[in-house]
């Protein structure tokens, strides 16, 4: 399963983000799969403004940031 982290480049917010994401993953089955918004004019629209995000597939909420280890973990355990 993939975990989407919703970015865009030069965005130093996103990198500290793969930060505590990566150690997260580790205890986790999903994969990270990074989406550039600036491709998609309807993902500018809903995350312009929110990067970094991340979501689940199976799931219709998504975590933006700021968040931590701990939040994270809350968030892939639902």
């Amino acid at each position: 399963m993939d975990l989407i982290l919703y970015t865009t480049l030069g965005c130093h917010l996103c990198d500290r983000a793969k930060d505590v994401i990566w150690p997260v993953l580790q205890q986790y089955p999903y994969r990270l799969k990074e989406v550039d918004i600036a491709d998609d004019e309807g993902l500018v629209e809903r995350y312009g403004v929110r990067i970094p995000v991340v979501s689940r597939e199976d799931l219709a909420e998504d975590l933006g940031w700021p968040f931590d280890a701990e939040k994270l973990e809350w968030y892939l355990s639902k």
